[in-house]
């Protein structure tokens, strides 16, 4: 007999598990599906931690949803014994005049009075003596900032979603969805199941389950190597140093850099934030080191701004991006199904907000709108080209 649930999640990691908690919290029946077993190392939460940053060089649009972030992980630390977040504040500079990314932050901090100062190269060396940086960059600090535990933020939120009563079905691939009028039907390895509501929130896989209920996603999955370096541990610890971003020149365009400084000895992390390697999850390289670029750009970014957190790799890993054709998110209702809410194309920036992002399909799931301003991630607008199947 096929169990019936009040609202279905496919995707279990980041999003789907916030948005699992929310609504158990709330009293609804809700069935959350995953391909694997949250949180593992196929996702975008892999690789342990991830930045949070209130001041936000991606668009002004996102300081509010940050906010809102930051409060619900607060809530969250509090509710569980996991260590969720640490305040280590965070840096971003650039080359001045040449550097969006690090102006918008900038500019977004001074629109909602957030708490940042503004530094020029010179004097964010005399704050952070670890770093090499033209005296004339650009720059800002926010001390509120830092990173969050992502594996831990999902395994809190899992605990506490089975706590008010969801249900889980890991290890468990879709193999199709079937939209109807007012209901779904998610057919699995092991089984098959009915509900009312569907959240889809499947990462990476996203594009290829929208197909089973009509939708083309503009989303392209890509591969993203991380690694851990040895680093001089009284200038680089998590006391010591903020998370970064970097805007560097590179030819005509530019590359930005990201990272964190070390906490118990596990060196310093720092990835690049690009989109070059466009792959299939399925089959994707999932072995650092198979590119001689998965170290190679990172050691050329840390011997020029970082040279003593250039140290011997600890560890490498893989880690995918999924990113829209204008970089913003997809969090929005079916165009056709109003039933179905979809989180999809967070493009390598989007775990800091899982937790509104959760807040929000709930939301939607419940009562068909939210609280928040979703309006530059709706699915159909015009920057995202996209267009339901026949």
């Amino acid at each position: 007999m096929t169990k019936h649930y009040d609202v279905i999640v496919i995707g279990a990691g980041s999003m789907g598990m916030a948005a699992g908690y929310y609504l158990a919290r709330q009293g609804v029946n809700v069935l959350l599906v995953d391909a694997f077993d949250p949180p593992h190392d196929q996702g975008s939460h892999y690789g342990e931690t991830r930045i949070i940053r209130h001041a936000y060089g991606e668009g002004r649009e996102y300081v509010p949803l940050a906010l809102r972030s930051q409060v619900l992980w607060n809530e969250l630390e509090k509710k569980t014994h996991h260590k969720i977040f640490m305040q280590s504040g965070a840096i971003g500079f650039g080359q001045k005049g040449n550097a969006p990314f690090i102006d918008e932050a900038i500019e977004s901090a001074k629109e909602y009075n957030l708490n940042v100062e503004r530094l020029n190269g010179a004097e964010l060396k005399d704050r952070f003596p670890g770093l090499t940086v033209p005296d004339d960059y650009d720059a800002f600090y926010e001390p509120d900032s830092g990173f969050l535990f992502s594996e831990n933020c999902i395994q809190a939120y899992r605990e506490l979603a089975e706590f008010h009563g969801a249900e889980l079905s890991m290890n468990d691939p879709v193999q199709t969805i079937e939209a109807y009028d007012h209901s779904v039907k998610v057919i699995t390895k092991k089984g098959s199941f009915t509900g009312d509501k569907l959240i889809l929130s499947a990462g990476s896989w996203n594009g290829k389950l929208a197909s089973n209920v009509g939708l083309n996603l503009p989303l392209v999955p890509s591969r993203q190597p991380v690694a851990w370096f040895e680093a001089n541990e009284a200038l680089f610890n998590a006391n010591a140093f903020p998370t970064f971003m970097v805007e560097v020149p590179n030819g005509h365009s530019r590359a930005i850099y990201y990272g964190f400084p070390s906490f118990g000895g596990c060196g310093v992390k720092v990835g690049r934030h690009e989109y070059i390697d466009a792959i299939d999850p399925d089959t994707m390289n999932r072995n650092f080191g198979s590119s001689e670029n998965d170290e190679g750009h990172i050691r050329e970014f840390l011997d020029r701004f970082m040279p003593e957190a250039s140290g011997e790799l600890k560890k490498g890993v893989i880690c995918m991006y999924t990113r829209t054709p204008d970089d913003h998110f997809i969090i929005d209702k079916h165009p056709e199904h109003s039933h179905i809410s979809i989180a999809a194309g967070f493009a390598g920036h989007g775990f800091k907000f899982a937790s509104v992002v959760g807040e929000i399909l709930s939301q939607l799931a419940i009562s068909g709108e939210t609280d928040h301003d979703i309006s530059l991630f709706r699915i159909n607008r015009p920057s995202l080209s996209m267009k339901a199947k026949n």
